[in-house]
C-alpha cells in the first residue's frame, strides 16, 4: 500500500470511529422528546412509590400536583432540591399541592435517600422512563433533566418549569399553586 492510499485508508477508518463515537454518544444522550404542554393532559401513569403509596395521577382531578423529576438520589443539587421542598412542606400540605418526586433510581435507593433527608413525599423509581418519556423530559445516559409539572385541579398542565433551580424551585411552585387556588 502506497502513502497515499495508506493515509486514506486511515483517515477512513478514522472518519468512520468519529461517525460510530457520535452515533453512540448520541444513543447515550436518548431522543429529545416533545415535552407535554401548559394545557396537556396529565399522562394517566399510575405506580407504587418508595413508601408503598400508590401515586395514580388521572384519579388527581381536583386536586394540584407537583411532578418533578431529577437526575439521582443523593447528588447535591437533588439533596437540595428535595430539602427545601421538605423545609416548607407544611406550606405544600395547606396548600394540598401533592408532590412526586421521580428519577431512574432503584425503590431501595429511594427509601434511603427518603430516610436520610426525612422527606415527607413519595418517589417514584422510573427505571423504564415510562415517566420521563411521557412528560417529554430530555435524559442524559439515562438521568433524567430537572423538569417539573404543576398539574392543576382540572388535571391538565398548569405550568411547566425546565432546567430547575433547586434552590428557589419550592417557592416558585408555592405562587404558582397559590395562583391556581385564586382561580378556582
Amino acid at each position: 500500500m502506497g502513502y497515499d492510499s495508506g493515509m486514506r485508508h486511515r483517515a477512513s477508518r478514522l472518519a468512520l470511529a468519529l461517525t460510530l463515537t457520535t452515533a453512540v454518544l448520541a444513543g447515550c444522550a436518548g431522543r429529545t422528546p416533545e415535552v407535554l404542554a401548559v394545557g396537556a393532559p396529565a399522562p394517566a401513569l399510575a405506580q407504587v412509590a418508595h413508601d408503598g403509596t400508590t401515586i395514580e395521577l388521572h384519579k388527581l382531578e381536583g386536586r394540584i400536583a407537583l411532578v418533578y423529576f431529577y437526575p439521582k438520589d443523593g447528588t447535591p443539587g437533588c439533596t437540595t432540591e428535595a430539602c427545601a421542598i421538605r423545609d416548607v412542606w407544611s406550606r405544600f400540605e395547606e396548600a394540598g399541592i401533592l408532590v412526586v418526586g421521580v428519577s431512574s433510581d432503584s425503590d431501595q435507593s429511594h427509601r434511603e435517600f427518603a430516610a436520610e433527608h426525612d422527606l415527607p413525599f413519595p418517589l417514584i423509581a422510573d427505571q423504564e422512563h415510562r415517566w420521563t418519556e411521557a412528560f417529554g423530559v430530555d435524559t442524559t445516559l439515562g438521568l433524567a433533566s430537572r423538569d417539573s409539572f404543576l398539574i392543576g385541579p382540572s388535571g391538565t398542565i398548569a405550568k411547566v418549569y425546565r432546567g430547575v433551580d433547586p434552590g428557589i424551585h419550592a417557592d416558585q411552585v408555592l405562587g404558582d399553586a397559590a395562583a391556581l387556588n385564586d382561580g378556582r
